[in-house]
């Protein structure tokens, strides 16, 4: 998977690839190969060569696609984007379509964990809607506006692709 993150306004292109625990990683150039472990929901240990980092994942509710990685005493702000989804016409968690309704996205392959509302509920700004995990990472799509919800193309324990529409708000 091709991703783009943003760490401190400045764009670094990853490429990841991940079978069980081993995640191979291309970052600007430079190859890595870790292993990762989840010790619970949001943590990490990264191994590197012998190299042990605890690493803490927090979502940022201001943006879908930001979160925050604490490493050791350090605090990352990062965004991810697929440039593929980008292309799509999709920005973030929310597109809209040619009718003014707005879309769930998909931000990464994954499966679905959870599906929060049902066809019909009215849901407001920031409302979690659908919980897609990805890389071990729970990710809570969230309403981008007010509205209701208009169409769920997801169903708990199915897998996604990046850029795949998972529920519309009208």
């Amino acid at each position: 998977m091709k991703l783009t993150a943003e760490l401190d306004g400045a764009e670094q292109q990853i490429e990841l690839r991940r079978e069980g625990e081993r995640v191979w990683a291309r970052v600007d150039g430079r190859s890595y190969e870790l292993s990762v472990r989840e010790t619970e929901a949001g943590a990490y240990l990264l191994i590197d060569d012998g190299r042990v980092y605890e690493c803490r994942v927090e979502s940022t509710h201001a943006q879908p696609d930001a979160v925050q990685v604490h490493v050791r005493t350090q605090t990352y702000a990062l965004t991810l984007s697929d440039p593929k989804r980008l292309r799509g016409g999709h920005g973030g968690a929310g597109g809209h379509g040619v009718d003014g309704s707005a879309q769930i996205v998909a931000p990464m392959p994954g499966k679905i964990v959870r599906v929060l509302v049902e066809v019909g509920a009215a849901v407001k700004a920031g409302d979690g809607i659908i919980v897609v995990e990805a890389m071990k990472m729970q990710n809570e799509m969230k309403a981008p506006r007010d509205g209701v919800v208009s169409e769920i193309h997801a169903a708990s324990g199915a897998t996604v692709n990046a850029g795949d529409i998972l529920a519309t708000i009208e």
